[in-house]
Formats: C-alpha cells, structure tokens, sequence
C-alpha cells in the first residue's frame, strides 16, 4: 500500500495551515495590515485497489500544520481576520444531514451498511473515501465532502458557491446519487430534525474517535447533549463578510433572527413513535446540552465586540480533545487559554498549532458560529425544497445591504432578555403567526 507524500500549506508568516474553502491565494486580514501569501496542498493520500483514498487526519481539517513560533493571541485574531474577502468572492455553503433508515424494519441504518453506502457511492460517482483507520468514514470530491454525524446522520457538506441555483442543483444532485445507491441496497432517508421513533438505545454509534470523548463528556453538562448527538438533524447556511465591521454586522442580524428562521424551519414535532410537544425538539434540545458552548451570545451585541472578543470566548470554551499521532486525546474540562499557556495535563508542555485552533472551533456550538465565514445554525433538517430555501433566506437578508440595514434597524432596540425570550418560546410555538404576534407583541 503506497502512501502519496504531500506538502501543506503554506504561509508567509508562522505557520502552515489549510485554507478552508480553497480560496484565492492570498486573503488579507480586516485591518490590511497583514496579508497572507499561500499554496494549495493536496490531503494525504493512499492508492488501494488502484483508487485515491484521503486518509482522515484532524477532521475537519487534513492537511498537517507546522508552528515555527508558539501561537499567540493575536494570531488567533489573525485567523478568524483572514476570511475577510471583496463582495464579489462570497460565496454560499449549505451543509445538511438525513437520517438513513432500512425500508423494511425502519430501524436506523448500521455502521456496515453504512460504509457499503459511501464505498457505493465513491465507486459509481468517483467520489474519494476518507479513512480513519481501517474505517471509511466520509467522502470527497472537489470542494464538497459527505460525513457522518455521531448517530450515522448522513451530511453533505456543500462547495462554496457563487449563486443559490448553484446551491439547489448541487442538493439535487447529492440526494440523487445518495438515493442511486441507497435504492438498492433497501435504504431510505428521512429528512427531518429529530429522530421520531427510535431511542437513544437503538442508534448506531459511528467508529470516529472524536465521538467517543463527546459521549462519554455530555451527560457531565447538560441532560440532552446525547440526544443532541444522536437523534438531530440539521441544515446550515455559511456566509462570507468583507471586514470586521461587516462580519458584526451579520452575526448581529443572524443572532436576532435565528428564532425565525428556527420557526419557519421547525421540523421536528416527534420522539420515539408520539408528539413530543414541540414544533422544534431539536431546537429545545441545545437548551441543554451544554451551556457553555451554546446559546445566543449576547456579548455580541457589546460596543466592544470583534474578532478578538470572539476569541476570547472560544478560549474559554471548554475542549473536547487534541488530535496527535492519529489518535484523540481526552482534553474534556480544560480550556484553550491553558493549551495556548502550555498548561494541558493531557499532553504537558506541548503548545497548539493553528489546526488545534481550527479544530476547537469546530466544537463551539452557538446558534450562529464564527470561523472564518458565519454559520447560521438554527434550522431544523428537512426535505429538499427546504435545502434550498435556508440558503435563500439568509442569502436575501444579509448578502443585500439594504435588507440587512433593515434588520439591524429593526432589532437595534432588543434587548438581550427580550432576544434570549423569543428563542426560548419559539421551540414550542405552535404556528408561525404566533411567533410573529409574540414578535411584535412580546407581552401577548
């Protein structure tokens, strides 16, 4: 079994590091008074059986990164600075999951017929197989990649696009390839956003080291973080921002509402066979999961708030783990600022690369996330019309400047109980005029 050898990439300054979505090769930080020169690298690679196959190393991040210097502040700040880009580079990513399920029992879908699933479709629709291990894991073919969640939730993790048609033809087509092979082997999926028959119990766990430690550390900070885990579904939208100012601006927006979004998306009024009591079950879920991670964010909406405020936040999240030598390492209770201080008795002394930055982000979950794009989080999962109308909800609100000045005038006056009231009823509302009348008549 060949390995193919591989270069990462690289920067200018400190570190080499990949570039999320395959950008331009030279993306300026906010202030301008950094820019970053960079190459594109290839994932590492092994031929089996005369195909490609990327062999998983940090999910979601692949290529290896190098520290010449120990990572300071300010390059976190960096980072999150260097998604900043020209109007005419945004782009639209849409990310969405389904739950598989056998046609005849209804039972959800086992790990081995999982991974016959995605050896199926890299087979026919020449997609490359991600590994960990001797596991196949995920899929990836250009900029677009197939994961799975912890409970075998099945995601399309979208290309950055340039239009919403983009968007729509690109869903169409991952669930025709997805329903190709599925068809035959007696699967079908569901797109809804939380798993209405069957319990905990019953669900499959997926062979992906990072889950192990995300199992075994919810049931320590919330009730329902291994519902949360399992039985959810979501879709998500991505979203450019061309300056610090522009990207607090739309965090802002995208915060006041989410609620919205949550209402006209709900999608998941069923639990183990009966009602559950919610238009939103997924959505009540993250009310308990894990408050330090999730939630509203109202320091957001602070005079003072910026990159580095986010910064100082997501160091003060709790980690789950850091990847070394093709294994997870339990971190779970200690925080990056102690990482960045070399103060992490999981792996003492050892100081973190900018993939370990890039990896703990990925384990923050507020109902809009900063990386070096927004993600807009609070959807339920659904059928393929609704894959497409997310992207173009948020596309119309906060790509046009008049219409995302119009939403900032309109919730400039919100107050953080008045936002944080509106997320927490609209779980359980049960139409969306009654959402709106408590929006506008928050004393009905």
């Amino acid at each position: 079994m060949a390995v193919v050898s591989r270069s990462a990439t690289t920067y200018t300054r400190h570190y080499l590091i990949r570039h999320e979505f395959d950008r331009k090769t030279k993306t300026c930080v906010a202030n301008n008074s950094l820019c970053y020169s960079a190459k594109k690298a290839p994932p590492p690679q092994r031929i089996v059986g005369g195909r490609r196959v990327i062999v998983a190393a940090s999910p979601p991040t692949e290529d290896a990164v190098v520290a010449t210097d120990p990572l300071t502040k300010q390059d976190l700040v960096d980072y999150l600075a260097s998604g900043c880009k020209p109007k005419d580079k945004w782009r639209i990513g849409t990310e969405h999951e389904k739950f598989g399920f056998e046609i005849g029992s209804l039972r959800p879908m086992k790990y081995d017929q999982i991974a016959e699933l995605l050896n199926g479709i890299a087979e026919r629709f020449d997609w490359d197989k991600v590994m960990e291990g001797d596991k196949i894991i995920g899929l990836k073919q250009g900029k677009q990649s197939i994961s799975l969640e912890p409970g075998g939730q099945f995601e399309l993790s979208g290309a950055p696009l340039e239009t919403l048609h983009q968007t729509c033809a690109e869903v169409n087509s991952h669930l025709y390839q997805v329903k190709a092979v599925a068809e035959e082997m007696g699967i079908g999926f569901l797109g809804i956003g939380f798993q209405p028959k069957w319990g905990i119990k019953d669900i499959p766990i997926m062979p992906k080291g990072r889950y192990d430690i995300m199992r075994n550390y919810m049931p320590k900070v919330g009730s329902l973080g291994l519902d949360m885990m399992f039985r959810t579904c979501t879709v998500q939208v991505n979203l450019d921002f061309s300056s610090e100012a522009d990207m607090i601006k739309k965090f802002r927006a995208g915060l006041a509402l989410q609620p919205i979004a949550t209402a006209l998306f709900a999608n998941s009024p069923f639990k183990e066979g009966k009602p559950n009591g919610f238009v939103s079950m997924r959505s009540h879920i993250w009310t308990d999961t894990d408050k330090d991670r999730t939630g509203m964010l109202p320091f957001v909406f602070d005079d003072s708030f910026g990159f580095e405020q986010y910064v100082d936040y997501a160091l003060d999240v709790p980690m789950y783990f850091v990847y070394r030598k093709n294994r997870y390492i339990d971190c779970t209770g200690k925080t990056f600022r102690d990482f960045l201080a070399g103060r992490l008795p999981c792996i003492p002394g050892e100081l973190p690369t900018l993939n370990d930055w890039e990896n703990h982000l990925t384990t923050i979950f507020p109902e809009v996330r900063l990386k070096r794009y927004l993600e807009m989080r609070g959807a339920d999962g659904g059928p393929w019309r609704r894959l497409c109308a997310l992207p173009a909800f948020w596309v119309g609100l906060l790509y046009d400047e008049l219409s995302l000045k119009s939403v900032l005038d309109m919730t400039a006056d919100w107050t953080p109980e008045e936002r944080q009231m509106l997320r927490n009823k609209v779980e359980s509302l049960i139409t969306l005029f009654s959402f709106l009348l408590l929006l506008f008549n928050p004393d009905a």
